[in-house]
């Protein structure tokens, strides 16, 4: 990619369309009565997903993006999960119907940092009020340096399906400066003995950006990770917005790569993953040619949510737990961030919900053209509109940053058909802003595209 291309779009900020609109779009207009409504419009025979967020860690990795609470002690936490229980069974009973569920995804914090008996108790709860499968995916995220031998076989006595392990890097002088001390060995111990409770699908997450990262540094950590094998990759840019997250003041700015650095870095990783036989996945994922996101991309059927991209196709997403985003056929909803606000909500017999937003036609049809260009690089921007009884232009006239990206060559029209070049892939997401009816309003600092 050009010096000028990355200086002109690698360094706006902008979001990272796992939903549309995205979340700063939200509004308290939208609350516990319309989530109410919504639960009991579901159709019976459509499945669903579950989100389940657990909002603590023993330690603060100065990196970190997520909704989490540092706690050394036990209590918090179970007084969390008898509150999280309590929302799972007021929501069920908002339900007419026990509703079939398609994925579940625990994430954090650490979700693992709650007991394995808390863990089966909180899944034994999910099977009782929802209809799981032998096809429904369970997920978790973990911390390597926090799972014990006890904790991966719980996870396999679950049904655990997949665990998708922070790495994010290998070097010991970017791990002292993110405040995150993980070895090798700790990390490859907790991949063989999730694999040893049957837990078969392993994700690794990688971040590049970070202080004193290198290139070469992130090419020795890419390489250290695909010794380990595992199924699938997730390579993220690091977000450094400390006006938002304030421990992130913490890391020295003077030692963040600027963004040529990081775009070399990106690309490093991308080449080293690819060589190894990994095939990339949208902007950011990397999977083996068996893999099922691989399966999704060829078929085109590959989809994008807060997860980042998926083969989950449930129109519905019901989240639980404080500051966890649902989403529904008729918007999306936002419970309470604060932990204390959030238990209280439920104390009082009340949803959690904080906020929220209502889709209109033109958003519908406006999302699925931000998650096609996430997913396939391309959209064909008529039949889309088609489909929604949407007229095309309304998208295309006037629409001055989609003519900068085509004048740039970022993009290329064949007919209705809009692509975006090979060389141009890491910066989607200015592509995707082209498309973004409120960009212009947000108040939000996002990351860098690039």
């Amino acid at each position: 990619m050009s010096q000028s291309i990355l200086q002109k779009y690698g360094e706006a900020r902008l979001p990272r369309y796992t939903s549309y609109p995205t979340a700063p779009r939200f509004s308290p207009m939208i609350g516990v009565d319309s989530y109410g409504d919504w639960l009991e419009q579901l159709a019976k025979k459509d499945p669903v997903s579950l989100y389940l967020h657990i909002p603590f860690c023993r330690s603060m990795c100065w990196y970190c993006g997520c909704h989490t609470t540092i706690t050394r002690q036990d209590r918090p936490i179970l007084d969390y999960l008898a509150v999280l229980r309590d929302e799972i069974r007021m929501v069920a009973e908002r339900i007419p119907h026990r509703l079939p569920v398609g994925e579940v995804h625990f994430g954090g914090g650490t979700p693992t940092i709650i007991s394995p008996a808390e863990f089966l108790a909180l899944i034994g709860l999910l099977r009782e009020r929802y209809a799981f499968s032998d096809t429904t995916g369970i997920a978790v995220e973990i911390d390597p340096r926090r799972l014990t031998p006890e904790m991966a076989h719980t996870l396999g006595h679950a049904g655990v399906t997949r665990a998708s392990l922070g790495v994010q890097s290998f070097d010991p002088v970017v791990q002292k400066a993110i405040n995150r001390i993980q070895t090798r060995k700790e990390t490859a111990e907790s991949t063989d003995n999730l694999r040893r409770a049957g837990v078969e699908g392993i994700n690794f997450d990688l971040i590049y950006g970070l202080p004193h990262q290198t290139v070469q540094s992130c090419i020795d950590t890419a390489n250290a990770a695909i010794e380990m094998l595992p199924d699938r990759f997730a390579v993220f840019g690091y977000a450094h917005i400390p006006s938002f997250k304030k421990h992130q003041r913490m890391i020295d700015e003077n030692a963040l790569p600027d963004g040529a650095a990081r775009n070399e870095q990106a690309e490093a990783i991308a080449a080293t993953l690819v060589a190894a036989g990994y095939r990339q996945i949208g902007l950011d994922h990397f999977a083996l040619p068996g893999d099922d996101l691989v399966q999704a991309q060829e078929s085109g059927n590959l989809r994008r949510n807060f997860q980042g991209y998926t083969t989950d196709n449930c129109e519905t997403l019901i989240g639980f737990g404080a500051s966890a985003i649902g989403r529904m056929k008729h918007g999306y909803v936002q419970n309470e961030v604060a932990p204390g606000l959030y238990a209280q909500h439920i104390a009082d017999g009340k949803l959690a919900t904080a906020k929220g937003y209502r889709l209109t036609h033109e958003d519908k049809v406006r999302a699925e053209i931000i998650e096609r260009l996430m997913c396939d690089f391309e959209v064909d921007i008529a039949a889309v509109s088609r489909t929604h009884g949407f007229n095309a232009s309304a998208l295309l006239t006037t629409n001055e940053r989609l003519a900068h990206l085509a004048d740039d060559a970022v993009v290329h029209y064949t007919g209705s058909m809009l692509r975006v070049s090979q060389e141009h892939r890491f910066v989607i997401r200015a592509v995707a802003a082209a498309f973004d009816a409120y960009i212009d309003q947000s108040t939000r600092t996002h990351s860098q595209a690039a």
